[in-house]
C-alpha cells in the first residue's frame, strides 16, 4: 500500500513538472485577460488574425477545413516568430451569391457574408487589438476570397495610423504560397497540374492530411463533385512539404513587413 501511494505521489509530481514546463499557448482564446496583458508587457506585441472560410471541400473532406487548418497553421507560425499570439479564426467570408447561389454556395453547408461585412469585421478586430497595445497585427487568410479584402483595410488602417507605432499586415504570401508554391513543389516532384489542382485535389487534401487528418475521408480519395484535381494519391508525407514551406515563407513575410515599419 505504501509503496503504491509512493509511486501514484511521484507521479503526480511528474505530471505536474511537466505542465508546469509546457510552454504557454499562443492562442488567445486559451488565455485569461490578465496573462494576454503580461504577455503584451514583455513584448509579445505581435498579433495574428487567422481568416479561414466555411465551405464544401468535395465529399471527402470535411467543411470546416479552411478554419482548422489556419488555426494549426497560425500558430506554428507564431510559435516561430517568438513575439506573437494567434486570435480567434474567423470563420465566415465571402463565398459567392446566396441567390442565384454561386461559386460554393452550390453545395450545401458553405456560408456565404458580403464583401463589406467582412472587412468591416476584420478592420475591428485590427482596433481592438490596438486598443490592447498590440504593434503589429497580421491577417493570414487561408481562402482565396478575402486576399483583397485584407489588403484594402491594411491600406485603410495603416493610412490612418500613420502617426502611430501601430501598423496592420496583410501577409498574401501566406495564401500564395499554401495555394500556388505549394502546387508547384509537388509539380516539381513529378505530380500533373491537373491531379495537384486548386481546390480539394492532391495539394489541398495533402496539406489538411499533415495537420487534421480527422478532418479526411480517406476512404474516399477520388476526383468527384466539388474537386479541381485529384486527392486520390494524397498523403501526409506530402502535406508535410507543404507545411514546412508555408510556415517558413510566412514567417519571413512577416518579419519583412515589420522591418519596414
Amino acid at each position: 500500500m505504501r509503496a503504491a501511494a509512493v509511486s501514484l505521489a511521484a507521479f503526480v509530481s511528474f505530471a505536474a513538472a511537466v505542465h508546469a514546463a509546457a510552454p504557454p499557448s499562443v492562442y488567445v482564446e486559451d488565455l485569461t485577460w490578465t496573462e494576454l496583458r503580461d504577455r503584451i508587457a514583455s513584448g509579445t506585441t505581435t498579433v495574428i488574425v487567422p481568416i479561414g472560410g466555411t465551405e464544401q471541400n468535395g465529399p471527402h473532406m470535411a467543411i470546416g477545413k479552411h478554419n482548422v487548418r489556419v488555426k494549426l497553421l497560425a500558430g506554428k507560425i507564431a510559435t516561430a516568430l517568438g513575439n506573437a499570439v494567434v486570435a480567434p479564426v474567423l470563420p465566415y467570408v465571402p463565398e459567392g451569391n446566396l441567390n442565384p447561389p454561386s461559386a460554393h454556395m452550390r453545395w450545401p453547408g458553405t456560408i456565404s457574408v458580403p464583401e463589406d461585412s467582412f472587412e468591416k469585421t476584420i478592420e475591428y478586430a485590427a482596433r481592438s487589438f490596438k486598443v490592447h497595445g498590440f504593434r503589429d497585427i497580421v491577417f493570414l487568410g487561408d481562402h482565396g476570397s478575402t486576399q483583397k479584402g485584407e489588403e484594402a483595410v491594411a491600406r485603410k488602417l495603416d493610412h490612418e495610423w500613420a502617426a502611430t507605432p501601430v501598423r496592420a499586415h496583410a501577409i498574401v504570401q501566406y495564401y500564395e504560397d499554401s495555394e500556388t508554391g505549394y502546387g508547384k513543389l509537388l509539380e516539381s516532384r513529378g505530380y500533373p497540374a491537373s491531379e495537384v489542382g486548386t481546390h480539394a485535389g492532391l495539394a489541398d487534401t495533402s496539406l489538411t492530411l499533415a495537420l487534421a487528418p480527422e478532418l479526411v475521408r480517406t476512404d474516399r480519395l477520388k476526383p468527384g463533385e466539388g474537386v479541381n484535381g485529384d486527392p486520390t494519391h494524397a498523403t501526409a508525407e506530402l502535406g508535410n512539404l507543404g507545411v514546412d514551406a508555408i510556415v517558413s515563407r510566412t514567417v519571413a513575410a512577416i518579419k519583412e513587413a515589420i522591418a519596414r515599419r
